[in-house]
């Protein structure tokens, strides 16, 4: 059925890659539209629903980077991969702190970018996520570890299930207390987002010491990666 057709928007001025990204996906299953402008994809967005949008950083009318909290403002919190010919790590750092799911350096291969779209839409399908010993059951809010329910306390579910969504992808401290707030409705600072931290790994990990569901990235934040978690 066409409503199960995953679609999605590529936002790329080179009419060459453009078009050859797109006959790529729509191979694949994938429905594709392409946009060559921030203005086109401004029009094929306030008339389309997608599930991914693939954005160069470089465009004739603006900044893909500012285009990108543009998105996320109007349109919803879609997941989107930069694409861009600019290898610096200031673009790197700069795409990864507003919450981008990848980012991708042309040239690039064409399966490379096939297994990224697939990889960040399997972990956007978050109804139900099994991570080693912990079952996270989104739909009844509800997270279990050994098939045992875990007692969290509400600023300590949110914290674990902006993680579990975002899957692989490495998750900013500022990130995080930019979507969170205390019980009072306070902004959580750096230090108790720390001790948070903390308590949601003493009760999840094996080893709360050394952990292996979510691990901390040394100067940026932390990520929870699946596949490298048996149980």
């Amino acid at each position: 059925m066409e409503s199960n057709i995953i679609k999605i928007l590529i936002i790329e001025d080179s009419d060459v890659i453009a078009t050859g990204i797109k006959t790529i996906l729509d191979n694949e299953g994938f429905k594709a539209y392409t946009s060559n402008s921030i203005k086109e994809a401004k029009e094929i967005l306030n008339s389309n629903k997608f599930d991914l949008i693939l954005l160069d950083i470089l465009l004739p009318d603006g900044n893909g980077i500012d285009f990108y909290c543009t998105i996320k403002k109007l349109y919803g919190n879609i997941p989107i991969i930069f694409l861009t010919a600019k290898s610096s790590e200031d673009d790197v750092v700069k795409g990864l702190e507003l919450g981008a799911d990848d980012y991708i350096i042309k040239p690039f291969r064409m399966r490379e970018l096939i297994s990224r779209i697939k990889n960040i839409l399997r972990r956007n399908d978050t109804s139900n996520i099994k991570i080693g010993p912990i079952y996270f059951d989104k739909e009844n809010n509800t997270v279990y570890k050994r098939n045992e329910p875990i007692e969290l306390t509400a600023l300590e579910y949110k914290l674990l299930c902006i993680l579990m969504e975002n899957l692989g992808k490495v998750i900013t401290r500022e990130y995080l207390l930019g979507r969170i707030w205390d019980v009072s409705s306070n902004f959580v600072n750096d230090n108790t987002l720390t001790v948070y931290m903390k308590r949601i790994r003493d009760k999840i990990e094996d080893d709360p010491n050394n952990p292996k569901i979510i691990k901390t990235i040394r100067g940026i934040g932390y990520k929870v990666e699946s596949n490298e978690i048996q149980e």
